[in-house]
């Protein structure tokens, strides 16, 4: 403790250029301070600051002290603030960014039952499709699904997200029901535009991705437009299953080519990178990855039908 006490005394001398104002910020006399520096420096062997009457300025080594110094410090006080947090009751609001139709299907029932749990904390949610800068943004984190870019954020992974083929009962009795991926070229595919590779179904044959071209009438950007086109009959879907596993639980669509595995990715949750992490997100991301997990609500049609999966 002599130590990091002597620490503190050079470094309040060395920000106020004052051994008296220095004495003052640490609730000390000034000749308390003064014998500290002494002693330090006797114990280094090194002057550390040139005294006139009229200032004070760190010598070569004594800069160099400082800024190490100022790091241990910093080090010290960030480890009290981590543990304190541990034990904080989370509160703040919380500011989080989320994809429309995910947000809208499955964050709204999260968050108030989060909020119920969590009555300090306020959310701010804000819903859309573009790709924001977190920290530009003011964001403390975000939800996405998909691969993740490149970056300095942390992605904890909150659940799959399974891509699956279907239609509704009606379009399949009128037009079959493909048996191969070759054979959607016979139908009438509906186009989901937000992806480069939109007319190319990727499927998986043996141990290779196979591409399938596919069209139809409808193309758009919008998933929960191609789901609801779909119920109607229009033609033939991917999607993810956290926007169509309700509608396959009633029975509204059927899944189509399950011998046959679509490529997979993960729903996440991501946050700038700190030294330690604030419990309003701390507590937010682990809830949200407890209700939903590696088995999520929305895959329990996909899961009756391919169990296995459950481990993909």
């Amino acid at each position: 403790m002599d130590r990091l006490d002597d620490m503190m005394a050079f470094i309040k001398v060395v920000d106020t250029k004052s051994f008296t104002t220095a004495a003052e910020r640490l609730n000390l006399s000034k000749s308390v301070v003064s014998r500290r520096i002494a002693e330090l420096e006797n114990r280094l062997g090194a002057r550390l600051l040139n005294r006139t009457t009229r200032k004070l300025s760190l010598t070569e080594v004594g800069q160099a002290y400082y800024e190490r110094c100022t790091r241990i410090i910093a080090d010290l006080e960030e480890a009290e603030q981590a543990v304190a947090d541990l034990h904080a009751a989370p509160r703040g609001r919380l500011k989080v960014n989320a994809p429309v139709s995910f947000g809208l299907l499955h964050l709204a029932k999260a968050v108030a039952e989060f909020l119920e749990r969590y009555p300090s904390i306020e959310i701010e949610m804000d819903l859309n499709d573009r790709y924001v800068d977190l920290i530009d943004e003011g964001y403390d984190l975000a939800v996405r699904i998909g691969r993740l870019r490149d970056s300095s954020l942390i992605a904890k992974r909150l659940a799959p997200n399974r891509q699956v083929v279907c239609a509704s009962p009606a379009y399949l009795e009128k037009h079959g029901i493909p048996q191969t991926p070759d054979e959607l070229s016979n139908h009438n595919c509906l186009i989901y535009t937000n992806i480069p590779t939109a007319e190319q179904w990727q499927f998986r044959v043996g141990d290779a991705m196979r591409s399938v071209r596919v069209s139809g009438s409808l193309r758009t950007n919008n998933g929960d437009l191609l789901r609801e086109s779909a119920i109607a009959g229009v033609g033939i879907i991917v999607l993810p299953t956290f926007l169509c596993g309700e509608a396959l639980s009633k029975g509204q669509l059927q899944c189509l080519l399950l011998d046959y595995y679509m490529a997979e990715s993960n729903v996440f949750a991501v946050y700038p990178q700190n030294r330690h992490l604030s419990p309003k997100v701390r507590v937010f991301v682990d809830f949200l990855a407890e209700r939903f997990g590696p088995r999520p609500y929305w895959d329990c049609a996909l899961l009756s039908l391919q169990p296995f999966r459950a481990e993909a």
